[in-house]
């Protein structure tokens, strides 16, 4: 058995991931040699039980691999407490897109089995770290997997930010926004916003502006390791811009804050099945057309 100890996470507030916690956990205890750990969520979901409680931020003391049940959401809010771990992620799906959780709930063991059995594919995702600084005081912000957003927060206006990649001045910009993705992230808010998709095995970032006050300003990408600074301007009368990771763990700006994004030093292990293939996910998630009898 390639994995011995496995931890299981989950989101409280979905009930309907409760038979496929059920199938999840009555397949781990028919595999040899496979202790179990779930976290706080999982534990009031399945209760009572006879499984090892632990908070997900000390799994890596426990646990050699990681199954995330739930969306995709669910998997962004684990992400950067797995990745500082070093633990390897497999996704369950119980979600609508099922990008980062492509296990369906119905291949639970069918899937599942040759992973346990050391039969995968390793990809690293990686993630974003942002830092604000006010007053020439630093303070962390959050992390994320797929994007962190300037946005103007309740009212709808525009706002006005300047932007530094690598220390060199890009420019001053009018916007309601700026969307800094991961390939990651590519598909998600940052694709909606007319962004380009990215092959999750690139080492890339996009910055795409938020309906640009000029039709010229286009997405931008750079290089992963390119340090993204955001001075925040003055062009808000009635709410400051606000900062959001992942779509949440939001921070409300001033005029004169500095954003710096830079590359998370660790990325997050997710593990797929042999026959996973990433396009043959955008065209199922994202109803791209494709040619009679194929999938």
């Amino acid at each position: 058995m390639q994995f011995s100890t496995i931890g299981i996470i989950s989101r409280r507030d979905n009930r309907d991931i409760v038979d496929s916690l059920n199938v999840l956990t009555a397949f781990l205890q028919q595999q040899k040699g496979v202790d179990i750990v779930v976290d706080d969520n999982v534990s009031e979901l399945l209760a009572p039980h006879s499984f090892r409680v632990c908070a997900r931020e000390a799994m890596g003391e426990l646990c050699e691999l990681v199954i995330v049940v739930g969306g995709d959401g669910s998997m962004l809010k684990a992400a950067a407490v797995l990745a500082e771990q070093k633990l390897p992620v497999v996704g369950i799906n119980r979600g609508r897109l099922g990008f980062l959780t492509d296990i369906l709930p119905d291949a639970i063991e069918q899937s599942l089995g040759p992973i346990l059995a050391g039969h995968y594919k390793v990809e690293g995702r990686f993630l974003l770290d942002v830092n604000l600084t006010r007053g020439g005081n630093t303070q962390f912000i959050g992390s994320a997997m797929n994007d962190i957003v300037l946005h103007p927060g309740i009212a709808a206006q525009m706002i006005e930010f300047e932007l530094y990649i690598d220390g060199q001045y890009v420019y001053n910009q009018a916007s309601d926004g700026l969307i800094v993705a991961t390939p990651t992230g590519s598909t998600a808010y940052a694709m909606s916003a007319g962004g380009p998709i990215m092959h999750p095995g690139l080492d890339a970032l996009v910055l795409v502006p938020m309906y640009p006050h000029s039709l010229s300003s286009r997405p931008i990408v750079v290089g992963s390791n390119s340090e993204i600074r955001v001075v925040v301007g003055e062009r808000h009368n009635y709410s400051a811009p606000q900062i959001s990771c992942d779509g949440s763990v939001e921070f409300t700006t001033q005029a004169g804050d500095v954003l710096t994004i830079v590359r998370k030093p660790r990325e997050l292990r997710l593990l797929h099945p042999e026959n996973y293939d990433y396009y043959a996910t955008c065209r199922s998630k994202l109803m791209w057309s494709h040619r009679p009898g194929r999938n």
